[in-house]
């Protein structure tokens, strides 16, 4: 096994790299190598974490109702779904769905529509005004995390993108769980 030292790639260390030696050290032939995935995984998973939520507090609008507005916007045209599709597609549960609806409908980006004559058919649709929300800040988040992996080159990110994704496709077939749009 290479030495978890360094990077082969960059010569650097870090504090994954420091827990991966503390472990061989303390016990050798531990198997470490996962530590330098899952470990950074994490912690980027983390930093991504607080600086979204940092973000959507700058563009004034909350993680939940920017996933319910851009579920419904990546829908397409009429922009509208059931509270249903919206539960599968966002992997939430229905009753939280009916919470966020209910949040986003008081705050006039979305309405709820009975096609039905019996009336209890409902789908959830994008007001003119959630549509605009969505716009702005879809293209705000999207931009700014862009510039968050400006440290990887276009190749680099690819590259990334197609082990994550195989790594993502592994992982939920293993835990049975669903991949959601």
């Amino acid at each position: 096994m290479p030495d978890p030292s360094s990077s082969p790639a960059t010569g650097t260390t870090d504090g994954v790299d420091r827990i991966q030696q503390a472990w061989l050290r303390e016990r050798p032939g531990t198997p470490v190598r996962s530590i330098g995935i899952i470990t950074r995984i994490w912690r980027i998973a983390k930093l991504l974490e607080d600086e979204r939520r940092r973000t959507h507090m700058r563009l004034g609008v909350d993680a939940a109702t920017r996933d319910l507005l851009a579920t419904l916007r990546r829908a397409g045209a009429p922009y509208r779904l059931s509270p249903s599709e919206i539960a599968k597609r966002v992997l939430i549960s229905p009753g939280a769905v009916s919470q966020r609806v209910a949040r986003a409908e008081r705050d006039g980006w979305v309405c709820r529509l009975r096609p039905g004559t019996d009336g209890r058919a409902v789908l959830v649709e994008l007001t003119p005004a959630g549509h605009a929300l969505i716009e702005r800040t879809v293209d705000e988040l999207l931009t700014h995390e862009q510039s968050l992996l400006s440290a990887l080159t276009e190749q680099q990110q690819e590259q990334l993108s197609d082990l994550l994704r195989a790594l993502l496709r592994d992982l939920t077939h293993r835990f049975g769980v669903a991949d959601r749009p």
